[in-house]
């Protein structure tokens, strides 16, 4: 299969617009766009064809109110763990779109399921775990794509995320993911603008061996 040049040209300026947004709109997203984009990760790879995501989509108040209160308290950790002008800017961001985001989409790998039968994962375990954040990368292009904006918290205890969303056991929280249409458009990361770090690309990260 090929793709056209304009095609490829549109296919990078999405990875270009593809952006951590921590910023939303309050406006409510359409009626089943969240399984929508959810569908769409059917054709992800993952390792030995064991399909491990697992999602679970926020809609109680209850369960976004523990999600909120989990990252307030691990982000007073994060901050402690700085010190002077780079605890000051760390204080000056926003990390997450808890409170305002209209989605709340939480992405397990299933550890226990035996679906794949462990091809690929012998020497590399952490292959299923891989394989759910390709899902969650084609359901971010696909999201922006359609004007919707994602963002991933990681600033999460996972561990009290399972349990306060009371979710099987042997699910391991993945992504925790803020969806809705963005406040604002950057086609450039927020942590750059905000002088946190510059973005390099890959020009100071490939060796020739």
């Amino acid at each position: 299969m090929e793709f056209s040049h304009d095609f490829r040209e549109e296919f990078r300026r999405l990875c270009q617009w593809r952006r951590d947004v921590r910023r939303f709109r309050t406006a409510p997203l359409p009626e089943g766009a969240l399984e929508r984009l959810i569908s769409g990760i059917g054709t992800a790879p993952s390792v030995g064809l064991s399909e491990p995501w697992r999602f679970a989509i926020v809609e109680s108040t209850d369960a976004r109110s523990a999600l909120i209160e989990n990252f307030e308290t691990a982000n007073a950790r994060a901050l402690a763990g700085y010190d002077g002008e780079r605890q000051s800017r760390y204080a000056s961001l926003k990390l997450a779109g808890l409170r305002e985001a209209p989605g709340i989409v939480a992405t397990f790998c299933d550890e226990s399921d035996a679906k794949g039968q462990r091809l690929g994962t012998e020497t590399m375990p952490e292959m299923r775990r891989y394989s759910v954040v390709c899902a969650v990368m084609q359901m971010w292009l696909a999201a922006r794509a359609e004007g919707i904006g994602m963002g991933w918290v990681s600033i999460i205890d996972p561990e009290r995320a399972c349990r306060d969303l009371d979710v099987p056991t042997g699910w391991h929280l993945v992504a925790l993911l803020c969806l809705g249409y963005p406040e604002e458009e950057h086609d450039d990361p927020e942590l750059e603008r905000a002088g946190w770090e510059p973005r390099e690309g890959t020009s100071a990260r490939v060796i020739t061996i």
